[in-house]
């Protein structure tokens, strides 16, 4: 079965009609001020330590990590000898794209996309944030895009193995309240995706995949909408 399909599964598993879905995470909480932690009842910012499976997995995998790295740089290496054979039409594509690369690195940073959340701890992105980890220890949360807002679901506890499996809804956000949004409607291949609250307040989330499912979703939105 695809991901798209398993996802589609998980989603009627929960009694959920998704349009559409992904694996998403956040960046790292920036540490709030402290009247604004204390008034949100001191929540966690972090997501749970690995649990005990997953770290005994980490020290059988250590021994490999050299290997890895010494693959990954053959690779690069490969890589680089293949780009010093390619045609001029495709050397041209090649540095076309690390142009688009560059563009995009800087729009997002210019746009302050390239933090987590707009900066306002009492806007509704911001409450929302501090919130993220009280709902589920999980790092990553699948979210749903539905006719009726944004589903977000996650197992309640940090697991290293079968998400899938534990999943339970830990957050609606109905669309009269917030809506997904790809700030620069398409024109760069990234995973980054704004919740964008009703006060204008925004939570940046970013998916598995480049240009996921919920991105296509998003741009055949907006395209309906203009």
């Amino acid at each position: 079965m695809t991901r798209r399909g398993k996802q589609r599964v998980t989603a009627d598993r929960l009694g959920v009609h998704a349009e559409a879905g992904a694996w998403c995470r956040i960046d790292k909480i920036p540490q709030p001020p402290a009247d604004v932690l204390q008034a949100a009842g001191d929540p966690r910012l972090r997501p749970a330590r690995l649990p005990p499976l997953g770290m005994v997995g980490a020290v059988l995998g250590a021994p490999f990590i050299p290997l890895l790295m010494l693959l990954s740089l053959l690779s690069d290496a490969e890589e680089a000898v293949k780009r010093s054979l390619d045609t001029k039409e495709e050397k041209e594509r090649w540095r076309a794209k690390k142009e688009d690369d560059k563009r995009r690195d800087a729009a997002i940073a210019q746009q302050g996309f390239d933090k987590v959340f707009d900066g306002d701890w009492q806007g509704k992105a911001g409450q929302f944030l501090l919130r993220w980890y009280s709902h589920s220890t999980h790092h990553q949360r699948l979210l749903l895009a539905t006719e009726e807002g944004i589903v977000l679901a996650a197992p309640p506890r940090r697991v290293s193995v079968g998400r899938e499996k534990h999943l339970q809804i830990v957050a609606r956000l109905p669309a009269t309240e917030a809506a997904l949004v790809d700030p620069f409607s398409g024109e760069f291949e990234t995973r980054m995706l704004l919740i964008r609250f009703q006060d204008g307040s925004w939570l940046r989330i970013d998916t598995e995949e480049l240009r996921s499912s919920l991105h296509m979703h998003v741009l055949r939105q907006s395209r309906s909408d203009s």
